[in-house]
C-alpha cells in the first residue's frame, strides 16, 4: 500500500510521462486561437463559447480590423458587432459580452487586460476557464484550463472524478505540479480533440493507452 508521499510521487511520475509522450506527439507549443494581443485573446476566448476555434479565427480578423482595441469595441454600434460575429452562434449575447468586457477594461483597467483571477472574472462572459487561458497564455502563470476535452481525458486517465469544471480544477490543483499545469492543459486538450474522443475514442492510436484507467477497465484489467 502506498503512503501519501509515495502515492503523490507515483502520480507525479505518471503525469511527467503523459507530458513527455504528448509533447513527442504534438509538440510543446499549442494554441487554438489566433491573436496578436491580450485584448484579442480575451475577445476570442469569449467568442469561442459553444463554437469551434476555427470559426472564431475566421471572424476575429474582421472584428479587430474594425475595432482594434477595447475603447473602439466598447463604443461600436451593437448591430455592426453582431453582424461580424453572427457565424459564431449566440451572437446577440456574445456581442453584449465582448462589448461589456471592453467597456469594463476601459473603465476599470485603463483598457488593459488584468492579470488576477478575481479581476478577470468580473468581465462579462469570462469564467474561470477563460480566465485561466488568459493567465496562462498572456502572463505565463500556472493554470489548469478545464474544458470538455481536458476533463474527459483526465478522468479517463484516472486523475479526478468531478464532472463540474470548477470542481475538477480544484481536484487537480493538488495533483498537477505548477510547472506542468499550463502545458499539460493544452496538450491534453489537443489529445481529446483528435484521439480521445467522447463517443468513439481512438484507443488503437493512443500513445497513452497503457496509462489509461478507462482503457484498462474496458479490457477487464481493472474493476
Amino acid at each position: 500500500m502506498y503512503s501519501g508521499s509515495e502515492e503523490a510521487n507515483s502520480l507525479h511520475r505518471k503525469l511527467q510521462e503523459i507530458h513527455r509522450r504528448l509533447v513527442a506527439e504534438y509538440g510543446s507549443i499549442i494554441s487554438f486561437l489566433d491573436y496578436n494581443s491580450p485584448f484579442e485573446l480575451l475577445i476570442g476566448v469569449i467568442l469561442s463559447a459553444q463554437t469551434t476555434d476555427l470559426q472564431v479565427n475566421k471572424v476575429t480578423p474582421v472584428l479587430f480590423a474594425r475595432f482594434p482595441d477595447a475603447a473602439a469595441l466598447a463604443a461600436a454600434a451593437r448591430s455592426e458587432v453582431e453582424d461580424i460575429i453572427k457565424s459564431t452562434g449566440f451572437y446577440r449575447s456574445k456581442a453584449a459580452h465582448i462589448q461589456g468586457a471592453a467597456a469594463v477594461l476601459v473603465k476599470e483597467f485603463h483598457g488593459q487586460v488584468p492579470q488576477s483571477m478575481s479581476a478577470l472574472t468580473t468581465l462579462p462572459g469570462v469564467g474561470r476557464k477563460s480566465a485561466n487561458v488568459i493567465r496562462s497564455h498572456v502572463f505565463g502563470l500556472p493554470a489548469i484550463i478545464v474544458d470538455t476535452h481536458f476533463g474527459r481525458v483526465m478522468r479517463r486517465l484516472g486523475f479526478g472524478q468531478a464532472t463540474n469544471a470548477d470542481a475538477l480544477e480544484r481536484e487537480l490543483l493538488s495533483v498537477i505540479p505548477e510547472d506542468l499545469q499550463s502545458p499539460l492543459s493544452m496538450l491534453v486538450n489537443k489529445h481529446g480533440r483528435v484521439v480521445c474522443l467522447s463517443r468513439a475514442p481512438r484507443c488503437c492510436s493512443c500513445v497513452l493507452l497503457d496509462l489509461c484507467e478507462h482503457a484498462a477497465k474496458e479490457q477487464g484489467l481493472l474493476p
